[in-house]
């Protein structure tokens, strides 16, 4: 099964360099193959006579490289190709309803640059006497564009990738990549496999014997895990204090920064103290999603988790302005929902599934979602279901057969019983995802060994519609520009 790996890594300042600059050369192919889609499809919006002229979404760069962006050739080709293997892919995500158009990557926050096969080697360390590889050394560049070995540290075995990230995030430096990982405890060829045997394995058991070996967990704000049995997991107090501390200090230099002047060396400065005290608490987050999933993992009372299938991401949405009647805009409550929106993402809600989820297929256990309403309406006891049976946040108390728990460990308990039923339901547990290919033939780029350079075009509504050649999935609805104004 394939599971993601991510290594810190240590380049010299002169690899960092070097590093940075393939960065910067990779995202301006893949910025400039936005803005060109968008130039075209803006042409072909506004002027009527281009109807029947085609939009290209190819994987060419060739014509990208000129006197002002000599530089270019300063980087190997695999770099600038990735670049445009990049925007490809996000194009078909977009065509098979995955995600939106490709937007222009921003030269703050995290910056990443993908390596395919032919820049980089893992060297095996094997063990003279006994001959069983160790670990790997790192080897980045080519013959003509060298950089040399970078060491990282692996916390734990890998095997070797077919194309890495070579990322840097607040002066830090990383290697994430993805490949098999032999740990899981169920063979099978991906997550989905392992997760329906696992699933058919619980389905043999009783109910009874299921709610002794299911743990149901309730994420919220106040509490941001409590489980059936009563734990609550939660940040430590320093933790929380600290976090405060250093939100406090982000702010004032990030005040600070805005004071001094655009691009110079002191702004630089302020905005790398900004990162570090940023990465603190992203990084406690981190560390108390992985602290929290090991601890439910390694209990060996349950097999079985459940949580709520919340919907993260739209609840966390930014709310759309009102206006009135004659135009102006009216409260819609974005500084409080504001609030709202940091506690939930402050709480590691999505982090903390995600983690138990790979952690627990090591070891031959399932994690599965349920839908989320009322469950915090629900009695665990009866069943019944009103918005009066919670009286406050921590109290809960059934109006009909006079049940009380604490409102939080009644939705576990609720959560738990509701993925029993689910998983001995049958219904399946895994849905279908659409998969990408990338396809690769010698072409007359510089490179070696280059993708396909296929185009693929998509034609104006008047124009009879035209099949492309591997870019668009059997039975996708072709995409066309909007309408001529």
């Amino acid at each position: 099964m394939l599971t993601g790996y991510r290594f810190r890594l240590y380049p010299t300042k002169a690899q960092q360099q070097i590093l940075l600059r393939w960065i910067g050369c990779q995202r301006l192919i893949y910025n400039a193959k936005v803005q060109e889609d968008r130039y075209y499809r803006a042409f072909q919006r506004r002027f009527v006579g281009t109807a029947g002229m085609t939009i290209p979404v190819d994987q060419e760069y060739a014509r990208f490289i000129s006197e002002e962006t000599a530089f270019l050739r300063e980087v190997p080709s695999q770099v600038l190709r990735n670049g445009t293997v990049r925007f490809r892919q996000a194009y078909q995500r977009f065509f098979q309803k995955r995600g939106g158009r490709p937007k222009l990557k921003k030269k703050s926050g995290r910056q990443a640059v993908w390596l395919t096969s032919e820049l980089f080697q893992f060297i095996p360390l094997t063990d003279k006497a006994t001959g069983e590889v160790n670990g790997y050394q790192l080897h980045v560049g080519t013959t003509k564009f060298p950089v040399g070995m970078i060491p990282y540290v692996a916390h734990r075995p890998h095997a070797v990738p077919a194309s890495i990230y070579i990322a840097v995030e607040g002066g830090q430096w990383w290697l994430s990549f993805a490949a098999d990982d032999s740990t899981v405890a169920i063979p099978g060829n991906g997550a989905d496999v392992a997760t329906e045997r696992i699933a058919d394995d619980l389905r043999h058991l009783s109910a009874e014997q299921l709610t002794e070996r299911t743990l149901g967990g309730d994420r919220g704000v106040a509490k941001p895990l409590m489980t059936s049995d009563g734990h609550i997991f939660d940040l430590q107090p320093v933790q929380k204090a600290r976090i405060a501390k250093h939100r406090r200090q982000r702010q004032k230099w990030q005040r600070r920064a805005a004071r001094r002047k655009k691009g110079s060396k002191n702004q630089q400065k302020a905005y790398r103290k900004v990162a570090r005290y940023q990465r603190y608490e992203k990084n406690v987050r981190q560390d108390y999603a992985h602290q929290t999933s090991h601890r439910l993992v390694v209990n060996n009372a349950y097999d079985l988790y459940v949580f709520e299938d919340l919907k993260i991401a739209h609840m966390t949405k930014r709310p759309k302005a009102k206006k009135d009647v004659q135009g102006r805009f009216l409260p819609n409550g974005r500084q409080a929902k504001a609030a709202l929106h940091r506690a939930i993402l402050s709480s590691a809600w999505g982090e903390v599934v995600a983690f138990t989820r790979y952690k627990a297929l090591r070891r031959g256990k399932l994690v599965i979602t349920v839908p989320p309403q009322s469950s915090s309406q629900e009695c665990a006891v009866c069943t019944f279901t009103s918005p009066d049976n919670r009286r406050s946040q921590a109290e809960f108390v059934c109006q009909r057969c006079g049940h009380r728990d604490n409102a939080d460990h009644n939705a576990a308990c609720v959560i738990a019983k509701r993925g029993i039923h689910t998983l001995l339901s049958g219904i399946p547990l895994t849905k279908e995802h659409k998969r990408m290919r990338i396809f690769r033939k010698l072409g007359p780029e510089r490179s070696e060994v280059t993708p396909g350079e296929i185009r693929v075009r998509r034609l104006p509504p008047m124009a009879e519609p035209q099949g492309s050649q591997n870019q668009e999935p059997p039975g996708a609805i072709p995409e066309t520009p909007a309408s001529a104004s």
